[in-house]
């Protein structure tokens, strides 16, 4: 990092605030403020008490909410979980009113990128072959497949196709044939089928499963062709044959996976999944506002910018209603909130579970806290859809996924829904990659990102040090571009993405 030695040793986000964020490991003493000092040691990325704070008042943090006071609090004192407590109050959601109208450009306008144009029309930013199973009684088989495939030397001749990857889940059977559930389920198995980083699909099934493949093909209208192939372990005649015919298959479709060519495409073609996972206390301030300045960009260029994780907007919400496009959109999504604080509750859980111990350790004390900074991933412009999990994205623009906030079923429900392009903000460190959409890692602080820069893209730790999030927000839109055009995201380099397919599962295992 800079030396920061001669800059102020904490951040007030809003004149509001009754807290500011150090930016250095602050020692005992440290003149904060007039004549307020540090009264013990507090942590790089954590809070510090800048006025008196009586017990119950609201702790306040980017000029919203993010806790109470257990006991009064004094000026220079450490703000923490020792100290703070959620509370109930209420969010006044003032549907619509901060909906701007934005000048999308012109098409002629458009930044563009190196893509892949599907038959359909939808357009994809990698091109592997894909083997989807029903049931987790073919993930062996499926796995197997895929290995075998990419070992053999059957793709020396196609240097254009990114892999064969198996996709394997843990459910399928004993489950319901109807219902919460097995909706997910299904729409998370054709969403991937369908999303356009595919370039073929095999799907293997045990035979005797709840989620019976035949059933799917029937649902969606599903012909089997040079793009998508299925067959049973039972009706193949057991495991040996069944990796025989399903190397036979990923044979055949090689030559029809390949014949697709990057063309010139407008960035409106990019669906951008908007992910964050290990956050710290700066993730709010850095890599998460950065990363919604390019958001906003890439609206502008007519792309589609989709937020998720349901828990991590909880107590944030409020400022999503009001850029809601309309009053049915806003309400969606508050009815998304109430159906998860019946689920939590349901479940003897509660919403601030999240945070995690590795988040409080960066700083962040409820999910009140954390929320605030995530919803930071989405820009500025307005709302303009709410769909359930792993729906496909139709609206072009900023739209909100409902999923968790366990980041690979997170990102899992938005690649289902057809997401071309994940970027991936982390405080802590995040270990995580996604096939078959590349993931780009954005780092919140600089320690961090030096010592991971093997797994991490980009260091927004610098807006710390003065690059504008302007600035940081163009170098991440440039570089989802060069990504959606090819370039190898480390996490691609690494070799992550085959164990990060994570269906919902929200029914009864029976």
């Amino acid at each position: 990092m800079n030396d920061l030695s001669g800059r102020p040793p904490f951040l007030r986000l809003s004149d509001e605030d009754n807290v500011a964020v150090a930016v250095r490991a602050l020692e005992p003493a440290t003149l904060l403020t007039g004549t307020v000092r540090a009264a013990s040691r507090i942590p790089f990325g954590h809070k510090v008490a800048l006025v008196p704070v009586a017990a119950g008042e609201a702790i306040r943090k980017f000029g919203q909410i993010i806790g109470f006071a257990k006991a009064p609090i004094a000026p220079g004192e450490w703000v923490h979980e020792h100290n703070v407590e959620m509370g109930d109050f209420e969010r006044d959601y003032r549907f619509c009113e901060d909906a701007r109208p934005i000048n999308v450009l012109p098409p002629e306008e458009q930044a563009t990128f190196q893509g892949y144009r599907r038959s359909n029309g939808r357009v994809g930013t990698r091109n592997y072959v894909g083997i989807l199973t029903s049931v987790n009684c073919s993930a062996s088989v499926a796995r197997f497949i895929a290995e075998a495939a990419n070992r053999s030397g059957l793709l020396d001749d196609y240097p254009d196709i990114d892999g064969v990857v198996a996709f394997t889940h843990g459910t399928g059977c004993g489950m319901a044939g109807t219902g919460e559930g097995f909706d997910i389920l299904k729409r998370t198995q054709w969403g991937y089928a369908a999303n356009p980083n595919l370039g073929g699909v095999l799907m293997v099934g045990l035979g005797c499963e709840v989620f019976q493949i035949a059933r799917l093909k029937e649902l969606y209208g599903i012909e089997e062709g040079d793009a998508f192939r299925s067959f049973t372990i039972q009706d193949t005649g057991g495991t040996r044959r069944s990796i025989e015919a399903g190397l036979e298959v990923v044979k055949e479709m090689l030559p029809a996976v390949a014949a697709a060519m990057r063309e010139t495409v407008p960035a409106s073609e990019i669906k951008l999944a908007l992910q964050c996972g290990g956050s710290d206390g700066y993730s709010g301030i850095t890599a998460n506002p950065a990363l919604g300045v390019a958001a906003d960009m890439l609206v502008r260029n007519g792309g589609t910018a989709v937020l998720s994780e349901t828990p991590e907007i909880y107590g944030a919400e409020h400022l999503l209603t009001r850029r809601a496009a309309s009053r049915e959109v806003g309400e969606k999504l508050v009815e998304r909130i109430h159906w998860w604080e019946e689920y939590t509750a349901r479940l003897k859980g509660e919403m601030n579970n999240n945070p995690s111990p590795g988040n409080k350790a960066g700083g962040l004390t409820t999910i009140l806290e954390k929320s605030l900074g995530a919803a930071a991933k989405g820009g500025s412009t307005p709302l303009t859809a709410v769909y359930e999990y792993a729906e496909p994205i139709t609206e072009k623009g900023f739209v909100f996924m409902d999923t968790p906030g366990y980041d690979p079923v997170s990102a899992t429900g938005q690649v289902a829904g057809g997401c071309n392009v994940i970027c991936f903000t982390t405080g802590r460190g995040s270990a995580y990659g996604c096939k078959p959409t590349p993931s780009i890692k954005l780092a919140t602080n600089s320690p961090m990102y030096e010592r991971m820069a093997e797994d991490m893209d980009i260091n927004c730790g610098d807006v710390l040090e003065g690059v504008s999030l302007q600035e940081k927000g163009r170098q991440i839109f440039d570089e989802v571009l060069a990504v959606a055009s090819g370039k190898r995201t480390k996490s691609e380099q690494l070799g992550y993405g085959d164990n990060e397919f994570v269906p919902w599962q929200v029914g009864a295992v029976m």
